[in-house]
Order: C-alpha cells, then structure tokens, then sequence
C-alpha cells in the first residue's frame, strides 16, 4: 500500500486535483465486523481505472467465494444453486465490469451453472429491486446477491430474505453499522463485501495532503474545495465524504467548503457541477473532490475544458 500511496502523490500535480472511489474490496460478515485492508485502484484518468478494479480486486471472487459457502453450508450442489443477482442499475461501468467477473468467477472457477444465475439491474429505483428481490424468492434461489439501491434499504430486505431462509450477500454498498451488528446478534445469514468506505475517504484526504503544499495551491493557507457527492442516504458516500476531510484536518489544513452538492455518482451531472463551480469560484477551487471515479472523470472534463492543470487519483 506504501507504493500506491507513493504513485498516488506522484500523480497528484499542481493546480486542481480531482479525487474519487472506484470499488475495492473488504468484507464483512455476520460475526465479523473489522474492515481489512482494501484493494484500489490509483490511475491518471480513464475508463480503464474501472475495469482494472473489477479485474484486479479479488471483490467479485470474495463475492463468489461467500455464496459458494452458502450455498455448501445448506447442502446445495453448486451446479444446482439457484443465485438471484440485483446490480441497483446496470448503465454503471463499474458494475458492469464487476458483476461480469463475479458470473465468470461462479461459472468458471466455483462450478455453479450459468442457467441457474440470474442478474438483474434495479434501474436505480428501489421499489424495482425490490419487486425482483420478491421474485427471487417465489423462485426459490438457494442465495441472493445485490447491490443495493438505497443502503438504508437493508434492513427491510434482510428481514424479507431472513423469513424466506434465504442467505443474502450484499455488496459494493455497505449497510450501516448498526444494520451488520444486527446479523451477528441476531444469527441471521447476511454479509457484506466491498470497500471500507472510510479507509477510501481517508486515502482521499492523504492524497491531497501530500502533494506539494497540502493541496493549497494559491498559498493562502488553507485548501478551498468542492465536495461531490454520491447520495447523501448512502453510507459510502457519507463515509468517503467525511474522512477525505479529515483526513486534511488531521494533517493540520484549515479547510473551505465551496460547495457540497449531489451528483448521485453521475459522470454527466458532476461535470455540469465542476463546470458551474469554476465559473462560480474560479481559481478559488483548488480541489475537487468526488464520492466515485465517473464523478471523478466528470470532473476532469471540466477542468480539462476550462483549461486547468490537474493531477487525477481514482480509487
């Protein structure tokens, strides 16, 4: 991780520099509740930083790795385990690139049949997911594995899945704290796998903090940002949100908000909100931060088409 952190700062160069999160992978299972180490992805833009982190995180094996178990554990042969799969909308890039690896990784390497997997995509509204969650359970798949719409969702469809016996394995969007605490009282068959959003957040702030002059570029003692955000209901992005900024003030930045708005973790959306803050604030902004790297490209966009020099970390 030293060597990442030391490319990252290598990266990060003088005028703006646009930070975001990718997916890495730490998991966190019922009875287990420390984050390990996540993998990332640090790049100087482009879409490749997403399939990199698909294909190079062991995120889709561990995923794969947690039904197989699953699915042993209540003496299921793998060729004949039904798995319901929901992504909360499948236009996200990354999520794309994931769950095609988690497939090929079952199909491939575990020994489950491609027949008996069904993925399906949320089209980011909760109320779909959850008509294919229902469905998934009328069906009978022996596992469940989603990406949430709403984190704050979990609760409800834990204990929907819970009553029907069949184990869920979230990922890539971490139901709160309480919510996991919850599975291991309460014995009930629930995990969670993908990134500690608090390490990235942290990794963001670092980032900043180490280049040349701790990110305050015009030297007026302290770092002015724009804080993008994913979905303000989203744990990720209130964990990333608020320790990139921690991370600056334990580095001893004083720090300005310039703006905090919702991208909702928009490529499009966050070039428009990067676009208006510059002309808002012009060289006031010396950082831009973002709750996910196609946020992140969004952002390098404008600051590319406002002719700005940035240095670009994409976790």
């Amino acid at each position: 991780m030293k060597l990442k952190k030391m490319l990252a700062v290598l990266m990060c160069v003088t005028m703006v520099a646009a930070t975001g999160c990718g997916g890495g992978a730490s998991s966190s299972a019922a009875g287990s509740s420390a984050p390990k180490e996540s993998s990332s992805v640090e790049s100087a833009g482009g879409e490749a930083s997403s399939a990199s982190a698909a294909s190079e995180t062991p995120a889709a094996s561990e995923t794969g790795d947690a039904a197989s178990a699953t699915a042993s554990a209540a003496g299921v042969d793998l060729k004949d385990a039904k798995v319901g799969i929901s992504i909360y909308q499948f236009s996200d890039n990354f999520m794309t690139l994931y769950r095609t690896e988690l497939v090929r990784y079952m199909v491939d390497e575990l020994g489950f049949s491609e027949e008996n997997i069904t993925v399906q995509g949320g089209k980011n509204d909760q109320a779909e997911q959850t008509n294919q969650i229902n469905n998934f359970i009328t069906s009978g798949v022996d596992v469940m594995i989603l990406n949430l719409v709403q984190s704050s969702s979990a609760a409800q469809v834990t204990d929907t899945c819970n009553a029907a016996g069949i184990p869920v394995v979230y990922i890539n969007r971490q139901p709160d704290e309480s919510e996991s605490d919850r599975w291991t009282k309460d014995g009930i068959k629930a995990t969670y796998i993908g990134a500690d959003a608090r390490q990235s957040g942290t990794f963001q702030g670092e980032e900043i903090a180490e280049t040349a002059n701790k990110g305050d570029i015009n030297g007026d003692g302290k770092v002015s940002y724009i804080m993008i955000h994913g979905d303000p209901e989203n744990i990720d992005a209130q964990y990333r949100t608020e320790f990139s900024v921690k991370a600056l003030q334990d580095a001893g930045m004083e720090r300005e908000e310039l703006l905090l708005q919702r991208g909702d973790w928009d490529q499009a959306k966050s070039q428009q909100i990067t676009q208006d803050a510059l002309t808002q604030f012009g060289e006031q902004v010396e950082v831009v931060f973002c709750n996910k790297d196609s946020m992140a490209l969004g952002a390098l966009q404008a600051i590319q088409a406002a002719g700005r020099v940035i240095g670009v970390s994409i976790w």
